[in-house]
């Protein structure tokens, strides 16, 4: 692929991230602000994809993995505490 359509993908995910956070600052219940953020993390790691493809470095798609991982627990451990309480 070209540098300029790379460019591209992450200039839109930089503006998916933008709108995502506005969204996780303003949302009006707990569990908007959740979700945003979920997407956010979700957008991140496809940032990070595109990042190490258009760099050539391996090392950012196994980061972009080890960090979905993480995230995908903790949104899981957020959502349950948002579910049940302490």
């Amino acid at each position: 692929m070209s540098p300029t359509l790379y460019i591209v993908f992450f200039s839109v995910g930089v503006a998916a991230v933008l709108l995502c956070m506005i969204r996780a600052l303003r949302g009006p219940t707990a569990s908007d602000r959740l979700v945003a953020v979920d997407a956010m993390i979700t957008i991140t790691t496809a940032l990070l994809v595109v990042l190490g493809l258009f760099l050539g470095r391996r090392i950012y798609i196994d980061v972009a993995l080890v960090y979905a991982v993480l995230a995908f627990v903790g949104v899981i451990a957020v959502a349950r505490y948002l579910e049940r309480g302490l």
